[in-house]
């Protein structure tokens, strides 16, 4: 498929992939995970297993596995990366330079668990291939636009010099949401959408007029809502006393890695299984999740002055239904009134609802394509 655009996004032991052709229409896509284990190669529906010690050897095999498949270095126009974080410079898609590069990676201390693997692409498909275009799209773009009020913590002005101040995530799913809303709706966007990220990570966005006001991460991905394995928001104080008992390692990897989901229910992060599972800790760990998606939406609906529609996106977002029932219950009183779900959308309210509510696929790796192919028209 020439003219290809390679989209990728590396993580801390996968890297996943996806071509899109000149019309944006979506083509081969796969990942290469467990990289420095038990390692597997997906291309399509085909799967392999591997050595992928590491992720240059990764991009090498994913790149082989194309070529395998007809579409070989001489047919990619560019490569994409979504890059979780770009601070307070990188707020716009970029092509990457030396210079972007070094930005990204001066936003290491506040992403240490995301842009070191976000750069092992980058350096890796550089090396292999140097002559490709490559292109950055951020995260925490789309939250710019949020006000000083919402992005300061309350701490003396030194510590938001130092980067101390909430940036928000998930910001290339929402964009996407914004780009997709009249096509999947049939209508305008309105002016206030209360944008529901849910899936492992899981996040909120007031968007009013087509831009992001207030959201529930903050400094890192951690804060905010009850997610798979992240705890979400949490006193400082009780971290304070973790870290002093338990110390800082261990406290790291409660909060971010066993906590959430799978820490209330003690069997899983996936909200597929704990529907399944009967045991009450697996009832109470879903409906921790949906009270606090609904309490922090009052936030939400506050820092727009109201709410025009609710929409739903990412994994559990788009597929768990009883979940989505859930949370439109408990915000019944912002005048949404949830349809019978039958064929799980789009449209997930009823006739006459003051709110409108919606399901909208995910669409992030599309997004960072069409970053891509504008900047190339530059």
């Amino acid at each position: 498929m020439r003219g290809s655009i390679l989209i990728l996004n590396a993580g801390s032991s996968s890297i996943k992939f996806t071509l899109f052709g000149e019309d944006l229409a979506e083509g081969l896509s796969g990942m290469a995970e467990a990289i420095g284990g038990n390692a597997r190669l997906k291309i399509g529906d085909r799967a392999q297993d591997c050595a992928l010690p590491d992720h240059a050897s990764a991009m090498q095999k994913i790149l082989e596995g194309l070529e395998a498949e007809g579409v070989g270095l001489r047919d990619l126009r560019a490569a994409g990366h979504r890059v979780v974080h770009g601070g307070t410079a990188l707020t716009a898609p970029q092509r990457i330079t030396p210079e972007t590069r070094a930005a990204i990676e001066a936003c290491i201390p506040l992403a240490p668990l995301h842009n070191p693997h976000n750069l092992t692409a980058i350096d890796a498909l550089a090396a292999l291939a140097p002559e490709l275009p490559q292109f950055a799209s951020f995260d925490t773009a789309f939250h710019i636009t949020n006000p000083d009020v919402a992005t300061h913590y309350a701490l003396p002005q030194a510590y938001a010099e130092r980067g101390i101040r909430r940036y928000g995530f998930h910001g290339l799913s929402y964009s996407a949401l914004v780009r997709n809303y009249s096509r999947v709706t049939g209508m305008a966007l309105p002016a206030r959408v209360l944008a529901c990220h849910l899936g492992n990570g899981a996040s909120l966005c007031a968007i009013r007029e087509g831009k992001s006001v207030a959201t529930t991460m903050g400094y890192s991905p951690l804060e905010g809502l009850t997610m798979g394995t992240r705890a979400g928001s949490i006193d400082g104080n009780a971290i304070l006393r973790l870290v002093e008992e338990d110390g800082l390692e261990e406290t790291r990897a409660l909060l971010n890695n066993r906590s959430g989901l799978l820490g209330l229910s003690g069997l899983s992060a996936d909200m597929r299984r704990l529907a399944e599972d009967s045991s009450k800790e697996s009832a109470f760990a879903i409906e921790h999740f949906c009270y606090w998606v609904a309490r922090h939406a009052g936030s939400m609906v506050a820092a727009m002055e109201g709410c025009d529609a609710i929409v739903f996106t990412g994994g559990i977002g788009e597929n768990a239904v009883d979940v989505r029932g859930r949370i439109l219950r408990h915000l019944a009183w912002l005048g949404v009134t949830a349809a019978t779900e039958t064929q799980g959308g789009p449209c997930l309210s009823a006739q006459g609802s003051a709110v409108a509510a919606w399901v909208i696929k995910a669409d992030e790796e599309r997004e960072i394509a069409r970053d891509v192919q504008s900047l190339l028209r530059v």
